[in-house]
């Protein structure tokens, strides 16, 4: 099998690793909207497996064969894959514009299942106009190791379509959860009002940050407190899918705390900026409330 992954950031790079260290894969196209991007995609993965090989955790010779089937170019290179996967921006007339590109580049194979990586847009929207259906595929971060995918269902998307995703899951090493397709599908639709709700309580002066990530961990079992996943997730992210929710359900309990979108103004988004509400500048995590 041959998989196109369109999108060379985070999440594409991670779904590409995922899919070169499986058997079954012979070739995965790491692809963006410029070379220089697709190759960075790549060099991250690479730089992912050194330091593994140096801490003796990973022999070279694998990271040398999941490396060899990864070819990184633009878009035009997808011609033969039998799947893509889309993972750019989170925006739905970007996702459009880059599958109605993909139509055109898909020559050799017809039959090519398409993909989205969305974490919260509508499937059946990405794919109105277009002569091939859209069935969601959405990995978590990291796509290497989380087990989940979750495989959504548009309104035009064929069951045969749905069926073949959670085959291709499962030959992943992931677990497949069939999801009806609805605003923030499963997990966003919990978790990213919950992590909402963490920054009211905290922007209310109910707790400090670590005192809110602290309670949550050890009262409810959670690996991680709200806030800090907030900061690994992206807070542009958890605001762009509480926007999604509350204009899909026009619920105002998704109303974004306006703290939330204060932060996202002002360039504080967490781990991949340095500093959201904790500060990683120096290496070290660091409540901002606490420095």
């Amino acid at each position: 099998m041959k998989v196109g992954v369109i999108g060379a950031g985070t999440m594409g790079s991670g779904i590409a690793q995922a899919f070169a260290q499986c058997d079954a894969v012979e070739t995965v196209y790491l692809c963006d909207i410029k070379q220089e991007f697709a190759d960075g995609g790549r060099a991250k993965i690479q730089k992912g497996f050194d330091k593994r090989i140096a801490k003796g955790k990973m022999a070279q010779e694998d990271a040398d064969k999941i490396m060899g089937k990864i070819v990184t170019g633009l878009n035009e290179i997808c011609t033969d894959a039998d799947l893509i996967v889309e993972a750019a921006l989170e925006v739905m007339d970007i996702k459009k514009a880059c599958f109605k590109e993909l139509e055109e580049v898909i020559v050799k194979n017809p039959d090519c299942i398409f993909a989205s990586n969305t974490s919260s847009l509508s499937i059946t929207e990405i794919g109105a106009g277009l002569p091939k259906p859209i069935v969601g595929m959405h990995f978590f971060n990291p796509a290497p190791v989380m087990k989940l995918v979750e495989v959504i269902q548009g309104a035009n998307t064929p069951d045969e379509t749905v069926e073949k995703v959670k085959e291709i899951s499962v030959a992943l090493g992931k677990t497949p959860v069939q999801v009806n397709e609805a605003a923030g599908f499963v997990v966003n639709r919990i978790l990213v009002p919950m992590i909402n709700e963490a920054v009211f309580v905290y922007s209310e002066g109910v707790s400090d940050i670590e005192g809110i990530d602290t309670a949550m961990k050890l009262g409810c079992n959670h690996p991680m407190g709200p806030l800090e996943l907030g900061d690994y997730i992206g807070l542009d992210i958890v605001l762009a899918i509480m926007d999604v929710i509350y204009k899909e359900t026009g619920d105002s309990k998704y109303r974004a705390c306006p703290l939330l979108r204060k932060m996202v103004r002002g360039k504080k988004l967490g781990v991949k900026t340095g500093i959201g509400f904790y500060d990683y500048s120096s290496g070290t995590k660091v409540p901002v409330d606490k420095k």
